[in-house]
């Protein structure tokens, strides 16, 4: 208990450690922060746009709710070298096989019993910020484990270069996702991608908001 208690300090340091250069070093504003639910099983959503993602989605996290874990699957190879996959553990993050990896999909079902994990519906970055399919996968995890969905649309990190001073991102978070209607039908592969194309639907919904707020 001491241990995790310990490490949950850490990653709250680190988080605001990364915020201050975000946040106040640079313009990374946070929406709608609000809708993050404080307990219960939450899955943010995001769409994926920057390596600045994995490490500033936290901070918009810790900063709402101190001394909560935002967990994340993040690519084994990350991992490979012993120094940096102990830090990224630190900070929450736990490696996936390319693939089907059964051991991380069943560690991503227990933390969504009572956890707040992130994922990347998308599968892969997309530079140009321009929102991709969802992949299945992630339709048949919301399906078995039913928890809190946030969609989540992040802005303007695409364009970040570190170091940098006065760089203008946003994440937005949005209200939590109802798939009732969805849940009583049967688990399949439609019923998945139902699920998945309502998420993308909402991502797509609020990165359409930050466009005509910005006046694009």
């Amino acid at each position: 208990m001491k241990t995790f208690l310990l490490r949950r300090i850490w990653a709250n340091f680190a988080a605001y450690m990364i915020g201050f250069y975000a946040s106040v070093v640079n313009r990374f504003k946070i929406c709608g922060a609000e809708n993050i639910p404080r307990s219960g099983g939450v899955l943010l959503t995001s769409n994926h746009i920057s390596g600045y993602d994995t490490i500033l989605l936290p901070w918009a996290v810790m900063r709402r709710y101190p001394l909560q874990m935002l967990w994340a699957p993040a690519k084994e190879e990350l991992f490979n070298n012993l120094l940096l996959g102990w830090l990224f553990r630190s900070w929450g993050a736990f490696p996936v096989k390319r693939g089907r990896d059964v051991r991380a999909g069943k560690t991503i079902n227990d933390l969504l019993k009572s956890e707040k994990v992130m994922l990347f519906p998308e599968g892969t970055r997309n530079k140009d910020g321009v929102l991709g399919k969802g992949n299945r996968g992630v339709g048949k995890l919301i399906y078995d484990t039913r928890p809190t969905v946030v969609p989540t649309a992040l802005t303007g990190l695409n364009h970040w270069h570190f170091p940098g001073i006065g760089q203008k991102a946003r994440v937005q978070f949005g209200a939590p996702l109802d798939f009732s209607d969805l849940y009583s039908l049967e688990d399949c592969k439609e019923t998945h991608l139902l699920i998945v194309e309502r998420v993308m639907a909402a991502i797509a919904a609020l990165l359409e908001g930050d466009k005509e707020s910005a006046g694009l």
